[in-house]
């Protein structure tokens, strides 16, 4: 089939909501005296006419999602089986339920200034509640809202062919997975791990192509990158960060599935025959017409208008619930941690030495934040962000963007997946990660600053 087989209104429904997402998500634009995106633009403009609000709003949205957890567990887990979103969003592990309580807990005592002042400081749960958390409320607003437009119009179908003869040779890939990895480029961390997951277990991948791609591929999006480069006040520098963090990603993934441990995972499938692949291009087509057959094929399947809003506001709620509670939760632990114990102080000991190589200023207070980012990828923002220098505080943010593996969300969804990595795997990939990217993030920075 040919794509001019299809009506004018078909290319219509890849095209113009295609574009629309490209302009608002990846579409630099000059907002002052700064270069940013229209969804930071959006979220910008929400955080000011909800700032005296926000405090409270996140409070109410980690407290009910702590409650419908608890309220799910106790009614057991069929009982939202006609609902699936919610079972998803609520029907969570043990240790996640735990997460949500204490976030719930953290988020009441630091909104109502009660309990150790360890915990509602304005330098630990109040940075939380009254900084960071105004910031997701925002840009996961729009970035959900909007996430459709680039998800399901095509627009993954159209690079996913195109992509498909670099993927193998450079990436030891099938062209497949390239729509994993832009997935989650453009929408969600997880949404890559969710999708490699399925495609292990339905057969399309090895146990070493998954681990590869869950672990390389499933990168933080612009969404998330977004929060983190605002948390370190460098939002003017949003395109070079985001093109630092690109490179570097680059890099790592061109090493990370020639080395252990991902070297060393078996080419077995999950299932006892793989599935049938075939990648080739039919003859009447060239690459760039069956990308585009295979994107207008895709978009003429979206009509409903309620759909896409819906699958927007599950997208909101999905990221509000799902990562508030977690940042709430670990982020004040850690912060505690970091503001009243010397213990990042030493784990960060071994780091001095290298970043004083590299000429990188205030080299002790960024050694701090190197290793913070295996728990949750917004710590080293969070705690680098008083910093002076803009030059480190850049390097802290590109790093903690291409570390990948936080436990909070990437890390805790590969250990519950069916992907076969373990949580020894996990903080090894996470050293290795940032032992590749660190000197190139700060060559770059040097180059910047």
């Amino acid at each position: 089939m040919k794509a001019s087989q299809y009506s004018t209104s078909n290319h219509l429904k890849f095209i113009l909501p295609s574009l629309l997402g490209i302009i608002l998500f990846m579409v630099p634009v000059k907002n002052g005296d700064t270069i940013t995106i229209p969804i930071a633009i959006l979220a910008g403009w929400v955080q000011a006419w909800l700032a005296d609000y926000l405090s409270f709003i996140m409070m109410m949205i980690i407290s009910i999602t702590a409650i419908g957890t608890l309220l799910t567990k106790a009614a057991g887990a069929d009982a939202l089986k006609q609902k699936p979103f919610f079972q998803s969003l609520f029907n969570v592990t043990p240790v996640w339920t735990i997460t949500r309580l204490l976030g719930m807990i953290f988020a009441i005592m630091v909104f109502f200034q009660i309990g150790p002042q360890a915990i509602i400081s304005p330098d630990t749960g109040g940075l939380l509640l009254g900084d960071l958390l105004h910031v997701l409320f925002a840009v996961f607003l729009f970035a959900g809202l909007f996430l459709p437009l680039l998800l399901n119009y095509g627009l993954l179908e159209l690079f996913g062919v195109l992509l498909t003869k670099i993927m193998r040779p450079l990436f030891t890939l099938p062209g497949r997975s390239s729509i994993d990895s832009l997935a989650s480029w453009l929408g969600d961390g997880t949404i890559g791990v969710l999708l490699t997951s399925k495609q292990y277990e339905e057969g399309y991948y090895t146990k070493r192509e998954a681990a590869v791609i869950g672990t390389t591929f499933s990168v933080v999006s612009i969404t998330f990158s977004l929060v983190v480069i605002a948390e370190v006040h460098l939002e003017h520098l949003f395109v070079p960060f985001y093109l630092t963090v690109a490179a570097s990603g680059l890099v790592a993934a061109l090493i990370m599935p020639r080395i252990p441990p991902l070297s060393r995972k078996t080419n077995t499938y999950v299932t006892e025959e793989p599935a049938e692949m075939d990648e080739a291009i039919p003859s009447e087509h060239n690459m760039l017409s069956y990308a585009y057959l295979q994107a207008v094929q895709r978009g003429s399947k979206e009509s409903s208008v309620s759909k896409f809003f819906k699958q927007g506001g599950q997208n909101i709620l999905d990221m509000w619930m799902g990562v508030a509670p977690i940042v709430m939760a670990l982020g004040t632990i850690a912060l505690v941690i970091a503001e009243f114990t010397p213990f990042f102080t030493w784990i960060g000991y071994p780091f001095i030495p290298l970043l004083e190589l590299m000429q990188v200023p205030y080299a002790a207070e960024a050694s701090e934040t190197i290793l913070v980012g295996f728990a949750d990828m917004f710590l080293p923002a969070i705690i680098g962000s008083s910093i002076e220098s803009e030059m480190t505080r850049f390097i802290i943010a590109s790093l903690s963007v291409t570390q990948l593996i936080y436990m909070s969300e990437v890390g805790g969804l590969l250990l519950a997946s069916k992907v076969p990595v373990g949580m020894k795997d996990l903080f090894i990939i996470f050293v290795e990660r940032t032992l590749i990217t660190l000197p190139i993030i700060v060559l770059i920075a040097h180059l910047i600053f």
